[in-house]
């Protein structure tokens, strides 16, 4: 799977976790010079609380494009970390 963002790959991996229909990237698949931590936050009822990310690729910037959960709850241990995009900002396809 690949998340483009104006034609600039910012992640790509073919181990993504799918959950509730989203694509989560393992952290080591992310580009980090694409990232930049938010402080928005929103609470999940059973993943915890998301962090987001703005997503930068080439001038253009797509603001809390792409969520994270550091700290999940027990259910959703298995996305620690992981991101996802907002499809309608950031493409995901294979």
């Amino acid at each position: 799977m690949k998340a483009i963002l104006n034609g600039a790959i910012v992640a790509e991996s073919d181990k993504t976790v799918v959950v509730e229909g989203n694509h989560y990237f393992p952290p080591d698949s992310i580009k980090a010079e694409h990232f930049s931590e938010t402080e928005s936050h929103t609470v999940c009822h059973w993943k915890g609380i998301a962090s987001y990310y703005d997503v930068q690729a080439d001038g253009v910037v797509k603001h809390d494009a792409a969520w994270t959960y550091h700290e999940p709850s027990k259910l959703a241990e298995g996305i620690k970390d992981y991101v996802a995009f907002y499809k309608h900002l950031v493409e995901v396809r294979k």
